[in-house]
C-alpha cells in the first residue's frame, strides 16, 4: 500500500477513534504508539473529539500503568476515578502507588499530548499531582497558567472591602456631587433624578450588608442595588431593568417587575437609616428601615453581580457606612 494510502487510512482511523469516548475502549484493546498517535494528530487542533481531557488522562496513566504490573494496574484504577465519579465527591485514599516510577516512565511519551490546562485545578491537585507520575515542572507550568488567569472567585480584599462602602465618581450622575472621601453624595440645585453606585461589585456567596443614610430628604429617594453593566446614571434606576430599589413611599421599583408596596412610607424623615442585606447564596435582597426588617423581595430576579446604589434629586443627600 502506498505511502499516502497509509496516511488517508490511518486518518480515517483516527477520525473514527476521536469520536468514541476513550472510557468506551476497553485497556488493551489501544497500545501506548496507537494512543501516542491518536493524541499527536488531535492534540490543539480543531477537530471533532468525544473525550475530555481528564479523561485523556485517566486513561492514558492507567494503560502505562497496565504494561507494568497487575498491581500497579489496579492501583491507578483506584485512585483514578471517572469524571462522573469526582462530581459526586469521590474520595480515594493517597496510598503509595506501586511502581510508580515505572509508571511514569511508560507515560512519558504520552505527557507532551495531554492538555493539562483543560483539566480543573482541583482536579489536578487533588488526584493528578499525588501520583507523582507526571514532572514536576509540567505541574507547576499549568498552576502557573491558572494564576494568570487570575479566575479565583475570593474577593481580592480581605473581610468587608472597605471600598464597598465609597461612592464611586466614575459611576455616577453628571450633576451629583461626591464629599467626604466618597462617603456622601448630594444632589444640587437643578438636578432631577441621577444614581451613583458603590466602587466594588459584590459577587460570589456571602451575605453583604450596608447603611444608606438620608442625611436630607428629596422627592423620593431610592435605595438598592443595580447590575454591573447597563445602568443609565441620568435616569432614575428603578426605571430600568438593572435596578432594583426600595422608594421613601415605601414601594419597590424595577421596570422588569410591577412597582410593588414593601412596607410604610418614610417620606419627609431627615436621619431615615435604611439597610440593605443582600444575600447572594439566594441572590435576594431585604431591607430595614430605622430598625425595623422586613421581608425579603422574592418577586426580584437579580444577578449574579450587584453594586451598592442609590437614586436622588435635590435637595437629597446620602451618607454611605458600613452596617
Amino acid at each position: 500500500m502506498p505511502l499516502t494510502e497509509d496516511n488517508v487510512f490511518l486518518n480515517l482511523l483516527v477520525e473514527a477513534l476521536a469520536i468514541i469516548p476513550l472510557n468506551n475502549i476497553e485497556f488493551g484493546r489501544l497500545s501506548i504508539p496507537g494512543l501516542k498517535y491518536l493524541l499527536s494528530i488531535t492534540h490543539k487542533k480543531r477537530v471533532p473529539f468525544a473525550t475530555q481531557e481528564y479523561e485523556v488522562f485517566r486513561y492514558s496513566a492507567i494503560l502505562a500503568a497496565k504494561q507494568v504490573s497487575n498491581d500497579a494496574y489496579g492501583s491507578l484504577m483506584n485512585r483514578l476515578p471517572t469524571l462522573e465519579q469526582i462530581e459526586n465527591s469521590y474520595h480515594v485514599e493517597n496510598n503509595l502507588i506501586t511502581d510508580h516510577q515505572k509508571v511514569a516512565n511508560e507515560i512519558k511519551p504520552l505527557v507532551d499530548y495531554i492538555d493539562f490546562r483543560r483539566i480543573k485545578g482541583r482536579v489536578l491537585v487533588d488526584f493528578i499531582e499525588p501520583l507523582e507520575i507526571i514532572p514536576e515542572k509540567i505541574i507547576l507550568s499549568v498552576y502557573r497558567d491558572i494564576a494568570k488567569l487570575n479566575n479565583s472567585d475570593l474577593n481580592d480584599t480581605r473581610g468587608i472591602p472597605l471600598l464597598m462602602h465609597v461612592w464611586d465618581e466614575s459611576a455616577c450622575g453628571s450633576k451629583l456631587i461626591i464629599e467626604d472621601g466618597g462617603k456622601i453624595v448630594r444632589a444640587p440645585n437643578g438636578c432631577g433624578h441621577q444614581n451613583v453606585r458603590a466602587k466594588i461589585g459584590l459577587e460570589n456567596d456571602g451575605i453583604f450588608e450596608w447603611d444608606v443614610i438620608i442625611e436630607k430628604v428629596c422627592t423620593f429617594a431610592w435605595v438598592g442595588v443595580c447590575a454591573s453593566e447597563n445602568l443609565n446614571f441620568e435616569t432614575f434606576a428603578g426605571w430600568q431593568p438593572t435596578g432594583w430599589v426600595l422608594g421613601t413611599n415605601g414601594n419597590c421599583c424595577n421596570t422588569n417587575v410591577e412597582e410593588f408596596n414593601y412596607c410604610p412610607s418614610f417620606h419627609n424623615r431627615d436621619g431615615t437609616i435604611v439597610t440593605v442585606h443582600l444575600d447572594m447564596n439566594k441572590r435576594t435582597c431585604a431591607f430595614t428601615v430605622n430598625g425595623t426588617k422586613y421581608r425579603e423581595v422574592s418577586e426580584w430576579k437579580l444577578p449574579l453581580k450587584l453594586y451598592p446604589v442609590v437614586s436622588l434629586s435635590h435637595p437629597g443627600r446620602f451618607r454611605i457606612q458600613p452596617h
